[in-house]
């Protein structure tokens, strides 16, 4: 595809600094971009955009000029996500069942959806229209998948779990395993059953390998628009709020509540049973072991507000000196004493 910096930006409903002649043919970063590709900068890394060798860079509109071709805009990196989706449409998948897939008994097929090989649907399943299920996946007994939703090679979806309309489940995620759930009983654990299931709102994006279990009763839930990385692990009868963002090796125990529009960044834990109020963020390898208020943001373990996080931080870098000076005190101390 090539279109000219004027046509990107009529698309983009930005402003052309410079040559709007300029022909794109690519989108990237600005390490790799030559003279035929367009990339994005903000600051602090409007210089180093201006010294490359894309052909012409995305920017704030709050910038008059630049030197190179530019389109100003008011968020750049919407801009370049938008000129991605443009440049590198997602791969066309040929629609209808493959023969080698097995679809169970009752199943519910929707409208100009894509069952790719060796899928196995369960019975009573329902699939809504335009969803695309690739091979090797599991969908099970009386579970529900949305509309215009995208599950990824070799995703399990075990029995009775419900998944929304526009939601991306990534490759090897399983929703809707056993929760840990045992009673030790003279040394022995038992199984206590996890009847529950796994509910999916609209919207979600769950990354490679997350584990999302059942409940033992009810539903484990993640809310509308919430993202969740690679890795992350939510346990039984977990609540998750709207638009959250849970970074990769995040664990949430059972029962813990979370609001909405909460970030865990990653390696972030909490215990269970807890509840997370609205607008939380937790920093990298935060662990949260009690109820956190709305608006917070915490850090360490265990979490605590971040400026205080930070100036413990700071205080344990003293340590060695303080040591030394105690020590001094405490030889000084001696000889006062045996000057007595």
């Amino acid at each position: 595809m090539q279109k000219s910096v004027a046509e990107l930006a009529v698309y983009l409903g930005g402003i052309v600094t410079g040559d709007s002649d300029t022909a794109i043919t690519g989108v990237t970063n600005i390490e790799e971009a030559g003279p035929g590709d367009i990339t994005f900068a903000v600051p602090p890394h409007l210089d180093k955009a201006a010294r490359s060798r894309a052909g012409a860079v995305i920017i704030p509109d709050s910038l008059e000029s630049f030197p190179k071709p530019a389109i100003r805009v008011a968020n750049p990196r919407l801009a370049f996500a938008r000129l991605l989706e443009l440049y590198t449409p997602p791969p066309q998948v040929e629609r209808g069942i493959h023969p080698t897939a097995v679809i169970g008994a009752n199943a519910e097929i929707g409208a100009n959806v894509a069952i790719l090989p060796y899928v196995v649907i369960g019975d009573d399943a329902k699939i809504g229209d335009n969803t695309i299920i690739y091979p090797h996946s599991y969908i099970g007994t009386a579970t529900v998948v949305g509309s215009d939703t995208v599950i990824y090679p070799n995703v399990i979806i075990r029995e009775h779990c419900r998944i929304g309309s526009r939601v991306i489940i990534h490759s090897g995620a399983v929703i809707g395993s056993d929760g840990f759930g045992f009673i030790t009983v003279e040394r022995r654990h038992r199984k206590v059953p996890q009847v529950g299931n796994v509910i999916i709102e609209d919207d979600v994006e769950i990354g490679a390998n997350v584990a999302i279990d059942r409940a033992t009763t009810g539903s484990t839930i993640v809310k509308t628009g919430t993202k969740i990385d690679n890795l992350v692990h939510l346990a039984h009868n977990v609540v998750i709020g709207e638009n959250c963002f849970l970074v990769a090796q995040t664990g949430i125990a059972g029962s813990a509540k979370v609001g909405n529009n909460v970030t865990f960044a990653g390696q972030c834990g909490s215990a269970g049973h807890l509840t997370i109020g609205d607008n939380c963020v937790f920093a990298a390898r935060t662990a949260v072991i009690s109820d956190v208020p709305p608006g917070s943001f915490f850090a360490g373990f265990p979490a605590r507000p971040h400026k205080e996080w930070l100036r413990g931080e700071a205080s344990i870098s003293r340590v060695p000196e303080l040591m030394k000076k105690v020590r001094e005190l405490e030889k000084r101390l001696e000889q006062l004493e045996e000057n007595k």
